[in-house]
């Protein structure tokens, strides 16, 4: 006798796309209208971006990361990596551009349900599209122009960011860099040529590969991984696009398959969220970190540490108690106690960044390394710290018209008397702080290009990038080709 089980064969009719790849690929695939400010703020990002990659080339551990896998390998109309003089295949180049960016967790923020850092996109944007713009040439064609490149981060920002308004991956212990993969994806597979249908199924493969864990951006095991994660992402996205663009088919419904899909193998069954339809918001309201190399939760408890400093400078022996009232995404990615391994252990420590504050009326790149963290005060001061909650913190973090990242701190000294809290709620690089920001944003930009151009090289890149309009008619390797060693 045959059991007829209706359960026992899977119905193998393949589907229409999931809708929210359709949807990334009707945003890169249609004709966004950008306002200048918009583009304005993409050429700020973009020179930021850039110089934080610059100023990262001057640490070793960086450095020594960067290059072709085979030594010598020098790629016919290859990508260029700025502020080096490799030519490389655009894969290992978006992972050297986006190490480089990356490195010294100091270009710009997105905090939603979700954070990460937008910008790391433009490792494979930049690569690709110097790729792309060389071949062009060499075969009589015209490359592309920096207008390309900007509106393209404006677009990989939209994308990355608008997942992560309501959708938190860290809760499931999933890390933001798949964020990067899928809006590199989507962007690099049309500044390749691919179509609509290419997109879609590039998207699916960002997807199918899952994404990192976080564990290696907390305690116990922080390390430099998360330096060099979102350079490995958009590198990734690169290698997908050309892949499909090869004829590799992509697969509908990666996200809505029940049981072997993402929702359901990696998103606890849920579904994404989302607040709002693709624009320019994003890029709009994004978060310069200017003042501080440090994890954008703790900027404005470093601001408030530095202006603590003068009272506290000829009394640390007398330190009783640092109170830090914060928010609960700071509580529960940067506040730990206990040995700090490396640098990438103490950048992602809210306690070790307001002591460092506290002691030095300062926060730079070099505070994080070895000879540094010596100090005997700095664990002292740690130790002394208290950490704790503010919900209104909490709530105003979230809320889509404030997007506050407030910290406040208070210093008690054993006489029995106070600092006094200082409260800062946005850092500078808000937009409620935008007008007080850009010019130390262009400043931090000037100085940073000159840790690795000479004076003179160093002003025709700024004479490039200074002016929207002139940057914008620049074609791609005119102006990578400013900036090569």
């Amino acid at each position: 006798m045959v059991i007829q089980l209706s359960n026992a064969v899977d119905l193998n009719i393949r589907p229409e796309p999931d809708k929210v790849l359709v949807d990334i690929a009707d945003y890169v695939c249609s004709d966004i209208k950008m306002s200048q400010q918009t583009l304005e703020t993409a050429r700020h990002c973009f020179i930021d971006t850039l110089g934080c990659g610059f100023l990262a080339l001057r640490f070793p551990a960086c450095a020594k990361l960067l290059g072709p896998l085979v030594p010598g390998t020098v790629v016919p109309n290859g990508a260029r990596v700025p502020g080096t003089d490799y030519v490389l295949d655009p894969v290992k180049a978006a992972w050297d551009i986006g190490c480089m960016i990356r490195w010294l967790d100091y270009n710009d923020t997105w905090l939603a349900a979700e954070w990460g850092h937008p910008s790391d996109n433009l490792g494979g944007i930049l690569a690709v599209a110097d790729y792309v713009s060389r071949n062009a040439e060499a075969a009589g064609q015209a490359p592309l122009t920096m207008r390309d490149v900007l509106v393209a981060m404006v677009q990989a920002h939209e994308i990355q960011g608008c997942l992560a308004l309501e959708n938190s991956f860290n809760r499931v212990g999933l890390d933001h860099v798949l964020l990067v993969r899928v809006a590199t994806t989507a962007v690099v597979t049309r500044l390749l040529g691919g179509e609509h249908d290419d997109v879609v199924n590039a998207l699916s493969h960002a997807f199918v590969d899952g994404s990192s864990l976080r564990t290696y951006r907390h305690a116990p095991n922080a390390g430099p991984r998360k330096s060099w994660a979102a350079g490995d992402a958009t590198s990734r996205a690169v290698h997908l696009a050309m892949l499909v663009l090869k004829g590799e088919i992509g697969y509908p419904s990666v996200l809505t398959t029940p049981k072997w899909g993402f929702y359901d193998v990696s998103f606890r069954g849920k579904t994404f969220e989302f607040q709002r339809a693709y624009g320019t918001y994003v890029m709009d309201n994004v978060l310069f970190k200017i003042s501080f190399p440090a994890e954008f939760h703790s900027q404005t408890a470093v601001e408030a540490a530095v202006q603590l400093h003068p009272q506290c400078v000829d009394r640390f022996d007398e330190i009783e108690e640092i109170e830090l009232v914060t928010h609960e995404s700071a509580i529960r990615i940067i506040s730990k106690s206990g040995p700090l391994n490396n640098p990438a252990d103490r950048d992602h420590c809210l306690q070790y960044m307001v002591a460092i504050g506290l002691l030095k009326g300062n926060l730079v790149a070099e505070d994080y390394e070895d000879d540094v963290a010596s100090d005997p005060r700095i664990d002292q001061l740690r130790d002394r710290m208290t950490v704790s909650e503010d919900k209104r913190y909490s709530a105003e973090y979230h809320d889509p018209d404030k997007r506050s990242i407030a910290n406040r701190v208070n210093v008690k000294f054993t006489d029995g008397s106070e600092t006094g809290w200082v409260e800062v709620e946005y850092p500078i690089g808000h937009r409620f702080r935008r007008e007080e920001g850009i010019s130390l944003l262009e400043e931090k930009y000037h100085q940073n290009l000159r840790t690795r151009f000479s004076d003179e090289q160093a002003i025709k890149i700024e004479n490039v990038t200074n002016e929207l309009d002139q940057l914008c008619t620049l074609t791609v390797p005119e102006f990578v080709d400013l900036t090569v060693n």
